[in-house]
């Protein structure tokens, strides 16, 4: 009965039209009211709680570096990069999005942020060319959102902290995942565009390809020195975050010149904003958290689901197909926060490993940026694209159904995951 409670608070609350955090502290009020525990110092203690963590430090300055990546010129020279490589392929400019994407992700982590970037640069240069724009518009939102995955990752952040699982581990799962979402999706561009009628880019001599490789040497340098920095255990994440928001302030303003004094006010109010939003949600997540434990939730949901404990693969299915049902309707954060209290005591009685739990719950998340009736990365991409919301929605479902086959390969075949992350770590 206390599970019913919970789903309902939480859903009439959202469907009445209250934000997600505030609906969050609502649920926490209706459950401490219904088992007979109000107190108002639950509610301050636990969000205080929730943000007092040294962790959810990298957040902003994974946050901030994003911005400066993007303000600071990063983003176009990773995209000119990929051009003088393989813009002169049939289909090659969406192979420039993919390869872009999948370099961008390793730098700023922000599924938003880098579709954002992708779009404005990519599609009018698409459009000119003669490709499928819907088409295009969809492939660079799929492409967008495998920054949640390859690390480093504000979602693995968010989901280490609420789940108590290493996220230097998380970062290392990432990276074979995260690269198998671009490799399916390249696959299937190749097979629905390849066929299309569209001008190609001349092939770049191999002088211009080394004058763009240096020009982007700066920029690729970054996810380099996060992620060994972190695999050799020199930095932590959240130093590794600090590390990257210096190194792409330094890059914009010194070397490539474009990031301005007058800018960073922008910038910082930009990131500033951003990283309220998800703090807010964190600290009320963690009200609502304490109280699913005190309610032994997960042990009233372990009971209904008992027999699928014992399979733990087929238990992984109907939690990705629980968490991809959610997803459609939250966003990544709050999916994260509100589910992974609940599943992740069932998770470690099946005997799951937790990070690879961890990496499968954050892709499945990641597919729901692109399913409306949210799909905040679709609003993204068709407002900073200027393609029509119902046309990126038709133009993004093939790539969908290729990361799904990823998820279900990955359901399959665990060690896809395990192995390479033990000996990344």
């Amino acid at each position: 009965m206390t599970l019913l409670v919970f789903i309902a608070s939480l859903i009439g609350a959202m469907v009445v039209g209250i934000p997600v955090a505030f609906a969050l502290i609502v649920t926490g009020v209706v459950l401490m009211t219904y088992m007979g525990m109000f107190n108002t110092q639950i509610i301050a203690q636990n969000m205080l709680i929730g943000a007092d963590t040294f962790t959810l430090l990298a957040i902003p300055f994974f946050i901030l570096a994003g911005e400066l990546m993007n303000a600071g010129g990063l983003s176009r020279r990773i995209i000119d990069f990929a051009i003088t490589f393989v813009g002169h392929i049939r289909g090659g400019l969406g192979l420039v999005a993919i390869i872009a994407a999948v370099i961008m992700a390793s730098i700023s982590g922000s599924a938003a942020a880098d579709s954002a970037a992708l779009a404005a640069i990519l599609i009018p240069m698409m459009a000119r060319a003669g490709y499928n724009v819907p088409r295009s518009a969809g492939l660079i939102a799929a492409g967008g959102v495998i920054a949640p995955v390859i690390p480093p990752s504000m979602a693995f952040i968010i989901f280490g902290v609420a789940a108590n699982v290493s996220i230097s581990q998380l970062f290392m799962a990432g990276i074979v995942p995260g690269l198998l979402m671009g490799i399916s999706l390249v696959i299937t561009w190749l097979i629905v565009a390849g066929k299309d009628n569209v001008a190609t880019l001349p092939r770049a001599p191999w002088s211009e390809r080394r004058a763009a490789i240096g020009r982007a040497v700066w920029a690729l340098g970054m996810p380099i020195i996060i992620l060994g920095g972190i695999r050799m255990g020199v930095v932590t994440p959240t130093e590794a975050a600090v590390i990257a928001a210096f190194y792409a302030l330094f890059v914009g303003m010194v070397v490539y010149r474009e990031l301005r004094i007058a800018d960073l006010p922008g910038v910082l109010i930009s990131a500033a904003r951003t990283t309220a939003a998800i703090m807010f949600l964190v600290c009320a997540a963690l009200v609502s958290a304490w109280l699913i434990t005190a309610a032994n939730i997960p042990g009233e949901l372990a009971r209904w689901i008992a027999p699928l404990i014992e399979n733990p693969r087929l238990l992984m299915l109907v939690i990705m197909v629980l968490i991809l049902v959610v997803g459609t309707a939250l966003d990544l954060t709050p999916t994260i926060l509100i589910l992974t209290p609940v599943l992740m005591p069932i998770v470690k009685q099946a005997g799951i490993d937790p990070v690879y739990f961890g990496v499968m719950f954050v892709m499945n998340c990641c597919i729901g940026l692109l399913t409306p009736p949210v799909g905040v990365v679709l609003n993204v991409v068709s407002g900073v694209g200027r393609v029509p919301l119902g046309k990126v929605i038709r133009g993004v479902w093939p790539f969908i159904l290729a990361q799904l086959a990823v998820i279900l390969l990955l359901v399959a075949f665990p060690g896809i995951v395990i192995v390479p992350a033990r000996w990344f770590h």
